[in-house]
This record gives structure tokens, sequence and C-alpha cells, in this order.
């Protein structure tokens, strides 16, 4: 029995996910599409299940797996076949360490991979290009025990009833230590990307959908399903599913990544409205004689296969174009090759004879030649894993500058403890990656300069080391924050926390960020960071402004072949971009020494 109207929760899980990946900053919480996802996969899964033991007694554990593999399996399979060939024409950073990133996609263990490499989900300059698959990894963590946790409850259930009602007490029981897990983690963790990829602390939107099923039940109407079906107009059953599209559509646009809220209460209330969904289109399913178009039943089916494919497809063609070409297209070849694996392929190895929307496709048998194209891929793929770099050219950079920094501070150390008047009138800077790269130039500019940068940093974590440094009376007259590129949805509160805990007699010195990704969109969050800065410039006479964002606008030829945030793609173009980015910093000092001190 197919359900019309369910094609919406996916659709609008997927929509919400593809414009955040594509337009982050009009849909910034549009992660939660992921969450709906989740919580529409627990209740399809658990409702089947629970039709399964209610005809049968018991659950098929083999047919259940078996399932499962063939739709999950083929799909992933030509998404690593496919982008095989493709990463051989892109710059070789995205191929280090794919073999890892395979094996741990096709092992559904990336979103453990990501734990282990402590990086952050919003702020990876070289993006991993199976980093989406960690959502496919707790899926499958979710299927293999849930499933086992069901099949040991029908094992020991009289009747249905007795079943369903063990179900919802198992799921709710579950729901409430992965949310507990992810509550505590919230104000423990220093990596909130750590309780977004971990299972334990981010399943409770399986357990939202699962206990919902237990309530509802899905062909066989459970007490509560057939009470709402009965009460609720057709008008009412539309006007909560658009009350909760539109409280979801809200969350997207205003949940920020990094905020705690987002992990306090953010994505339960997306999954809980997520189950308001569910609910009230099963309603509408019994409320409707309309049929469901083609055109939802297509993106639904497609869906899956869509998320897939758009990740990598988006980062290489982001390579090769612009914008808006690179999100056309990866649009149009996910679906195809979406709807290729989910009308031919997937039927096909289940022995079945293909349909696309019902209509019968009869393929031409190929015999031997069939499997050129898939060993040409492997090969293509094996030549990726062969040739890839240990390191990426940008992380080796990273990490030689890290190496001199940290020579630089044992010189400051040793300074400070010599002769501490000397580095009481020095300068201390406080950077991110951008100022990590410019180190050796920034060091030779500014002799002495006790400097600390590291990557992925952002304004919350500048304002707790300038905390740190104040308590410990280290901090010297001129305090630089090179931080604003990892965005931080709260900045302007960051900045204001900055200045309040800057010391008297000291000196602020705010280096503007430059993200070129987003030069064009003035309400991109680097864009109003760096116009908060001016504006705190403008009213404070001891805040000044190294204005990084203008320099990088003025020398365009420093940015061919980058990311767009770090600049320099070969050693010519990184000697140069790390001139400029240390001049920018000398000049913004020399004005400082003019300027008075904290009052």
């Amino acid at each position: 029995m197919r359900i019309k109207w369910f094609s919406l929760i996916r659709i609008t899980g997927l929509l919400f996910v593809l414009i955040y990946h594509f337009y982050k900053e009009q849909l910034p919480g549009g992660f939660i599409g992921v969450d709906i996802f989740f919580t529409f996969s627990g209740f399809l899964i658990t409702a089947l299940l629970i039709e399964e033991v209610g005809k049968t007694k018991k659950i098929d554990l083999v047919a259940y797996l078996r399932r499962r593999l063939y739709r999950i399996v083929p799909p992933l399979v030509l998404m690593l076949l496919v982008v095989a060939p493709l990463i051989l024409f892109v710059k070789s950073d995205f191929r280090v360490d794919i073999g890892t990133q395979t094996a741990g996609a096709l092992g559904f263990v990336t979103n453990w991979y990501e734990i282990l490499l402590g990086g952050s989900y919003e702020s990876q300059f070289i993006p991993h290009l199976f980093l989406h698959t960690w959502s496919l990894a707790l899926e499958v963590h979710y299927y293999l025990v849930w499933v086992l946790v069901l099949a040991f409850v029908a094992r020991g259930s009289k009747d249905i009833r007795r079943f369903k009602s063990q179900v919802f007490l198992v799921s709710t029981g579950f729901l409430l230590v992965s949310y507990i897990s992810m509550l505590i983690g919230t104000f423990t963790t220093d990596n909130v990307s750590n309780i977004y990829f971990s299972t334990l602390s981010h399943s409770f939107p399986f357990f939202v959908g699962s206990s919902l099923a237990a309530l509802t039940g899905l062909q066989h109407q459970g007490m509560l399903l057939r009470s709402l079906i009965q009460k609720w107009s057709l008008g009412k059953t539309l006007l909560v599913y658009l009350g909760a599209l539109g409280l979801s559509i809200a969350l997207a646009r205003f949940l920020p990544f990094e905020s705690l809220w987002t992990y306090a209460l953010g994505l339960l209330a997306a999954s809980l409205l997520a189950g308001v969904m569910i609910l009230t289109t099963r309603i509408l399913h019994e409320k409707t004689r309309l049929k469901e178009p083609r055109l939802l039943d297509f993106l639904a089916s497609t869906s899956y296969g869509v998320y897939l494919f758009h990740w990598p497809l988006y980062l290489i063609f982001s390579e090769w174009m612009g914008h808006d070409q690179a999100v056309f297209l990866t649009t149009l070849f996910s679906l195809i090759l979406a709807a290729f694996s989910f009308y031919l392929l997937e039927p096909i190895l289940q022995g079945k004879n293909p349909k696309i929307l019902g209509t019968p496709v009869v393929l031409p048998s190929l015999g031997w030649k069939g499997w050129v194209l898939p060993l040409l891929l492997v090969t293509a793929w094996g030549i990726g894993v062969v040739t890839s770099p240990m390191m990426g050219s940008f992380e080796a950079n990273l990490v030689g500058n890290s190496l001199q920094q940290a020579r630089q501070q044992m010189r400051s150390t040793r300074i400070r403890t010599e002769n501490p008047d000397a580095v009481a009138n020095g300068a201390t800077l406080i950077g991110d990656s951008v100022a990590l790269r410019a180190s050796d130039w920034l060091h030779e500019a500014l002799p002495g300069l006790d400097m600390d940068a590291a990557v992925s940093r952002n304004l919350i974590d500048g304002r707790k080391m300038l905390k740190k440094a104040t308590k410990n009376g280290t901090l010297v007259t001129d305090v630089i924050i090179a931080l604003g590129v990892n965005e931080v949805n709260d900045y302007a509160e960051e900045l204001d926390q900055l200045m309040e805990l800057l010391p008297a007699d000291h000196r602020l010195i705010l280096v503007t960020p430059y993200d070129g990704r987003v030069l064009d969109n003035p309400n991109a969050i680097a864009n109003r960071t760096r116009d908060y800065m001016l504006k705190l410039a403008d009213q404070y006479d001891y805040v000044l402004v190294a204005d990084w964002h203008q320099t990088a606008v003025d020398n365009p030829e420093i940015w061919y072949g980058t990311d767009g945030v770090h600049f320099g793609a070969n050693a010519n173009s990184i000697a140069q971009g790390g001139k400029l980015y240390a001049k920018t910093v000398r000049d913004a000092l020399k004005k400082a020494q003019d300027a008075p001190t904290k009052p």
C-alpha cells in the first residue's frame, strides 16, 4: 500500500539539504533536512516491521537485510564509481586520503572517521568528497540495531497490541537516551560537530519516527490515527501540516549550526515537526481522492540518489566553473543518475523487470560489453587512490607554518621571561588558518610578534583565548584578532564581548575576513562581520581595522585556483598573498601607535 503525500516529506528534507549546500546564506539551518529524513526513516521502517509482525508474528531478518542492501548499496557504489574518473581532473587536495574516505563510505563509518579527524562539519575549506555519507552511516547503524531489538521484542509479545506498546516504550527510551546524550554533549564538547556526527547523540530523530509509528500504524491504523481521521477535517489537517512546514522553514532559515540552542532544542524541534508532517500527510491520504502527481513520486523516489550524487558533483563542478553553472549541472546530473539507479540499476540487480513511472522498459542484452564501463570506472578509482597524496598542499603548508609558529612562540616565551617590559609593548595575534598561512611573512614584517593561529578557529574561540590571556596577565598592548571567516552567526555579540573583555590600556586591531565565495552577497556572514568591525572602529578610537577584505579585493591575482578563502595556489601567489596580509596588519599597527588605549 503506497501512502499518498508521504513524498512531500522526502522532498522537503531534500530541498532543505540542497539549498543549504548550494545557497547556505539563504538557508543556514537547512541541515535539519537530514533530521527530517531520519524521522521519516524511523517511522517507515518501524511501521513496516510492525505490519510484518502483525501478519507473520515474527521478523524475517534475512529478507529485511536483503531489502536494505538492494536499496542502499547500488546507488552508493554507482556514486563512488561515477566520481572516480572526475577526481583525476580536480586539484590533488580532493584526492587526499580518498581510499580511506571510500572505505568509510562503503563501511558506513564516515561519521566516526570525521569525528576521529576532529574537523568541523561546516568549516572544511577542502571538504571531503564523501563527507555527506556520514548520515548514511547513521541510517545503517539504526537499521541494524533497531531490527535486532524489534526481533527480540517480537519473540516475547503475545499479540500485536502488546508488541506496539512495547515498541513505543523501547523507542521512547532510546529517544531519551540519545537526546540526553546530545544535551550533555552540547554543554561539554569543544566541537559541536562531534555530537552532530555521533550515532549515539544524533539517533533520536529515528526514534521520534519509531514512537510515532507505534502509535499510529501504517496500513492497520492505530487508535490515535483512527481518532484523528474521524475528528479532523481536510481543512484542519492541511492547516496543521502547513503550520509544521512553516515552522520547519523558520528553523531552516534561522537555526545556526554552531549555536548551542541548535543541539539543546533545535534538532529535537525539527524532528518533532517532521513527525507532525508525517502524521498529517498520513491523514491527508485518507481525506483526499486526488492522485499524487507523478512528479512528486519521481522526486521522492530519486531523493536518496540525488542526496548521494549532489555533494561530490557540486564540489567537482565548482572547481571547473562558476557557482550557478555548478548548481545547475549538479542538479541535472544528480537527477539523471539517481533515476538511472532507482528505475533501472536496482530492479535489474534484484532480478526484476525495470519500470519508469509504471511503464516497462526493455533493455538490450550487452553481454560482456556491459562490463566495459564498470571496469573502466573501477580502474579510474584505482588510479585516483594510487596517485592520491598523503597530505594536500594546503594542509602541508599549514603544518609547516604551525611548526614555524611553535618555534616563534618558544622565542617569545623566552623573551617574556628575560624582559617582560619589552614584550608588554609588543603585539599579540590570535588568528585562524588564513593568518597561519601568512605566518612567515607576519613574523618577517613584525619581529617579535606573539602569534597563535590555528585551523577552523572562530570568534568564539578567540573570545575564550582573550579571556584566558587576560586572566593570566599575558596580554600585550596591541591585541590583533584575525578571525571571522569561520562563520559565527552571533558575530556582533561575540565582537561586543571581545570589546568588553579587552582590559584597560590595550588596543584592539580587527582583521576583516575575506570569503571570495560570497563576495557578491552583502548578507553573507563574513561580509556582515566585516561591516560590524568597521562600525566598531568608527565608534571606538582604541579599535582599529586591518582591512584584509579590501586588500584581497584589490589583488584578485592571489585568488586564482584557490578555495576563495586561503590565498595562493602556487609558491609565487602564496608568497604574494602572505606579504600583502602582513603589510595590511603592519599598516594597521603603525596607525595604532598614534591611537589611545582603552580607558
